[in-house]
């Protein structure tokens, strides 16, 4: 299923009998058809035992099944919506950025911690997002909500990409990622850049960064 943007703050998804997507409550803005929109208890996809685990690691938002033959437009609190195509891998991203994506993907958690070592665990602290980050795995689109606009950047071998924590939205493919810093004296005396921290993608893939520093 594709998601086709109206506006840099709207997007429409195509049902057809036999489809179905998931997205935030109270994401949907209007609709064409025979559509319908039900609460899913159990975060998407993975069952009870997977919803639990999205729930111990703070990684379970609510979420609505959307299902039936019609056109239905999305959009959440005027964020800027940027659609993430997955052709078999991996995408990262916070859960309360997800505005909807495709049923078929396989949902999941990640720790961290474990990349990046004890800094990965220190990311989650300087970056607010908590020492758990939500996993979409498969073919299909995602809509990711940001601050302002969304810049891609491409990450390639040996040319690593560093992003505010502040500022990182979500990546895919083949990534590492660490907390990287920068703290000297300065810093201590309070005569720093103010770019202490930053995260450090490496490998080969896409990171989103948007137009801000501000948590949703």
């Amino acid at each position: 299923m594709a998601f086709r943007e109206i506006n840099s703050k709207m997007i429409e998804a195509r049902l057809v009998p036999g489809q179905r997507l998931f997205s935030q409550r109270g994401a949907m803005l209007a609709y064409r058809g025979d559509v319908t929109f039900t609460p899913n208890l159990t975060g998407g996809q993975g069952g009870v035992m997977s919803m639990i685990g999205r729930r111990v690691a703070g990684e379970a938002t609510p979420l609505m099944t959307v299902e039936g033959d019609g056109t239905v437009m999305f959009g959440h609190g005027g964020h800027h919506i940027q659609v993430v195509e997955l052709a078999g891998d991996t995408l990262y991203v916070e859960a309360d950025r997800l505005l909807a994506f495709d049923g078929t993907l396989e949902q999941g958690t990640m720790f961290l911690g474990s990349q990046g070592g004890v800094m990965g665990l220190v990311r989650g602290q300087v970056t607010g997002q908590g020492l758990f980050t939500t996993t979409l795995r498969g073919h299909g689109s995602v809509a990711v909500m940001a601050h302002g606009g969304v810049i891609e950047l491409p990450i390639t071998p040996g040319r690593p990409v560093h992003v505010d924590p502040q500022a990182y939205v979500a990546h895919h493919g083949d990534v590492r990622n660490k907390l990287s810093t920068a703290l000297g004296w300065r810093d201590m005396v309070g005569r720093g850049s103010g770019e202490a921290f930053q995260l450090e993608l490496s490998g080969s893939g896409v990171v989103y960064v948007q137009a801000s520093e501000e948590k949703l």
